[in-house]
């Protein structure tokens, strides 16, 4: 298909994405299926996952394939989203500063926080009753 392929690790929350980006017609293909037989029908996921190559005006040029384990659906795309934001820079420095001021190369670092003890959850309480 073609003679390289560009390969980078996105990450969201627990999921992990290793993205190919490889010379093709713009289709996206993740865990062996097609991009909406994967994630089906989300506009708003879509547009996540497309940002970066939107951008950079590569939706035509590279095919994407994506490997993704963890998390949601919502984090497999930001972890998608950041993958091939990665590969991009690999491909042309130039990128960067479009990519990093639409803020697409910095990891999401933002995880759910642990349960603690007495507590419902990680900072709800438990009902209070006066009597």
């Amino acid at each position: 298909m073609a003679d390289k392929e560009i390969m980078a690790t996105g990450r969201r929350k627990t999921a992990i994405a290793v993205v190919k980006l490889v010379k093709g017609k713009g289709r996206v293909f993740v865990n062996g299926k097609t991009f909406n037989d994967y994630f089906g029908n989300r506009a708003a996921l879509e547009m996540m996952v497309f940002r970066p190559l939107a951008l950079t005006d590569n939706q035509e040029n590279y095919d994407v394939r994506v490997k993704t384990v963890g998390g949601g659906v919502t984090a497999q795309a930001g972890a998608i989203k950041h993958g091939i934001s990665r590969a991009l820079l690999k491909i042309n420095e130039d990128y960067k500063t479009v990519l990093k001021a639409e803020g697409l190369l910095t990891r999401d670092a933002r995880v759910k926080e642990r349960k603690k003890y007495g507590r419902k959850r990680a900072r709800k309480r438990f009902q209070f009753s006066k009597r």
